[in-house]
């Protein structure tokens, strides 16, 4: 294993951790990550490594944002709630630094559905809802993450 490696695979791991820490890139810095080491690997198999772990990573990325605005909807919550939900995590993103984004989408989708319901017990419903639905998507593209690092681990390894 090369010193260029090391050094990508911290910076894979440090991806892992921007999935759960609003603040990192996620998934894609695991994605850019991968092509800065097929480059420097060159050929076929780093090549075919990198496709294959940014496949996960779009797929991951496209399931942790379709699958919980679905749940969210199911549970009755119209669309506009989770852009309300969005809307907050920006400002919370902005005005409290790395756990203003963590508050800022609850927060969003608990005043989106206390103006549409005028009651907080609703409310309260549908912001569970809607922060179990964030939990999923973190736990697929935590799940996706592992995937790609792994398969990245074996190719390296295995190379």
């Amino acid at each position: 294993m090369s010193s260029a490696e090391i050094v990508l695979g911290l910076v894979m791991l440090v991806g892992l951790v921007g999935v759960i820490v609003p603040v990192l890139p996620g998934l894609l810095l695991v994605i850019g990550a991968a092509v800065v080491w097929a480059i420097d690997r060159g050929g076929a198999t780093a090549w075919s490594v990198a496709a294959v772990m940014s496949a996960i990573g779009v797929a991951g990325i496209v399931a942790s944002s379709v699958l919980p605005a679905r749940r969210t909807s199911s549970a009755g919550a119209p669309p506009w709630v989770v852009v309300a939900g969005i809307v907050g995590l920006v400002i919370g993103f902005f005005a409290v630094p790395v756990i203003g984004a963590l508050i800022g989408f609850p927060a969003g989708v608990f005043v989106a559905e206390l103006v549409r319901h005028r009651h907080p017990a609703p409310a309260w419903r549908a912001t569970w809802e809607a922060l179990k639905s964030v939990g999923l998507g973190i736990a697929i593209q935590l799940g996706a993450g592992v995937a790609m690092i792994a398969i990245w681990a074996v190719a390296v390894f295995a190379t």
